[in-house]
């Protein structure tokens, strides 16, 4: 059975095996989510969800890799770790949120850089020093970028999980088509995880990941997306696949970003019900619909991710500005939707 079977298989059963345990681990402990102005749920919740999906993966991962790229694997899991670790004590109350945003995050990305994980977007177009710290800016950007991404789109029972669930599929699948047996497998370890642990969170939800769980899934997507690689694709658009690949927290942070920057707020230390789903939901469709809406929105962004694998450079550049036109269109729409305001001194996410 190759690797990435086995990957997924195992992360799936001890994902879904483990969130029980783990959700009655947090309510003795007192690891509760309760209810607020800012939050869409009713009732306190488990908040620990996301210990069982770093479980998962990190068994997955002993399971079915060998000793290849150890290097690579004990920084992708240690800087995960990190994230895990750090999500959770913010989840307890016991750390500032800005420590997230502004150490441990740069720190995940640089103990990536360490293992030899970065961008190579700027340097493979134009060779030469600068290109290469071009380069690591590049990557500390995407690491915070998307893992914080991940981080405010846990707001809605499902999403987050679903929104991984999504990404992690597609990037396994290109990773398989193209022969990349250790992103295969790592991907497909992040994809039986979240799975895993959607059974328990999809609407109605009995256990929240919190930013634990957020942020250990979002830094996953952001190291995946820096792992894949696409001999046979234009350099110029290459770089285009994992973004395409992530279309529901591109969305939603460029929706957030927008929205917030024009009343006023900074997007990430600014909370409120501004989200896509949030609009969606508002919109009539309800939690479930707009969970499902933007499933359907990264599945389409999915598909565009492996055509462009298909196209030449001008082709992909035309497929690519298609699609940034499309998230435009979206968050013109989305910023027209009903949402609750919220005030410029609220606490942060």
């Amino acid at each position: 059975m190759p690797s990435f079977a086995v990957a997924f298989a195992v992360a799936l059963v001890a994902s879904l095996g483990l969130t029980p345990g783990v959700r009655r681990l947090a309510l003795r402990v007192g690891m509760v989510d309760h209810p607020n102005a800012r939050k869409v749920h009713v009732t306190p919740m488990p908040l620990m969800g996301g210990l069982a999906i770093y479980l998962g993966f990190v068994l997955a991962v002993l399971v079915s890799l060998g000793s290849g790229a150890r290097a690579e694997i004990l920084a992708i899991v240690a800087a995960g770790t990190l994230l895990a670790v750090v999500g959770m004590l913010d989840d307890r109350g016991l750390l500032h949120h800005q420590i997230k945003l502004m150490v441990a995050m740069p720190a995940a990305a640089l103990i990536l850089m360490v293992a030899g994980i970065r961008s190579h977007v700027v340097s493979h177009l134009f060779p030469g020093p600068a290109s290469i710290w071009i380069d690591v800016a590049l990557t500390v950007f995407w690491v915070v970028g998307i893992t914080a991404s991940f981080s405010i789109l846990d707001h809605m029972d499902g999403l987050c999980a679903g929104a991984a669930t999504v990404s992690a599929a597609c990037i396994t699948l290109l990773a398989v088509s193209t022969g990349q047996v250790l992103v295969a497998t790592l991907g497909a370890a992040a994809f039986g995880a979240s799975l895993g642990f959607l059974h328990w969170n999809f609407n109605p939800a009995k256990i929240f990941m919190g930013d634990g769980g957020a942020m250990f899934l979002g830094f996953l997507m952001a190291t995946l997306g820096l792992k894949l690689r696409f001999m046979d694709m234009p350099q110029a658009t290459s770089w285009m696949v994992p973004v395409l690949a992530l279309g529901i927290p591109v969305l939603d942070t460029t929706l957030v970003i927008v929205s917030r920057s024009r009343r006023g707020l900074i997007p990430f230390a600014a909370p409120g019900k501004d989200h896509a789903a949030h609009r969606l939901s508002n919109l009539g469709l309800g939690q479930r619909g707009a969970v499902l809406a933007l499933y359907g929105w990264g599945g389409v962004f999915g598909l565009a991710a492996f055509w462009m694998t298909r196209l030449d450079a001008t082709q992909g550049m035309v497929l690519g500005a298609t699609m940034a036109g499309v998230i435009l269109a979206g968050v013109m729409f989305l910023e027209r939707a009903p949402y609750e305001r919220q005030s410029k001194r609220s606490a942060a996410l």
